[in-house]
């Protein structure tokens, strides 16, 4: 085969690639309790590691998948169970060119280790009544003041 021909291939399959991403997301939108949520992977270097993707709130858990990705898993599972706020604050530094300016950015521990998830400020209050949210009788207080 020529070079013109594996060009063409290699245009093809870039093109079915990035249909898929494009239908995957598009799908998992439309499913109701689905919200704009960016994951810190990666705390190495300050500022930096932030994923955006999207999290369901799936009965008690936040299933969080990757954007760019064409796995059909979640990438991170958070239970509500052993989820708690810590502290919030806005993005600074070389987070402000990661995050859109009206993200607010709550670290987390989830079974005692901790994590950063960033979302527009008008989601977080939906995040905190689902975070609340428990059965009769059991302790709701994870919430930071």
């Amino acid at each position: 085969m020529s070079t013109i021909e594996w060009f063409g291939i290699g245009v093809v399959v870039l093109l079915v690639a990035i249909l898929t991403l494009i239908v995957r997301r598009a799908l998992m939108a439309r499913v109701r309790g689905t919200i704009k949520l960016s994951f810190r992977v990666n705390t190495i270097v300050d500022g930096r590691g932030w994923s955006p993707g999207f999290g369901r709130f799936v009965g008690d858990e936040l299933r969080w998948y990757r954007l760019f990705s064409f796995a059909l898993r979640p990438k991170r599972v958070l239970s509500r169970r052993g989820l708690a706020v810590e502290s919030r604050r806005s993005p600074r530094g070389q987070e402000r060119l990661a995050l859109p300016h009206d993200w607010v950015i709550l670290r987390c521990t989830s079974h005692h280790a901790p994590v950063e998830i960033a979302m527009a400020e008008s989601t977080v209050t939906g995040f905190s009544s689902w975070l609340e949210a428990s059965l009769p009788g059991e302790d709701s207080r994870r919430l930071a003041a």
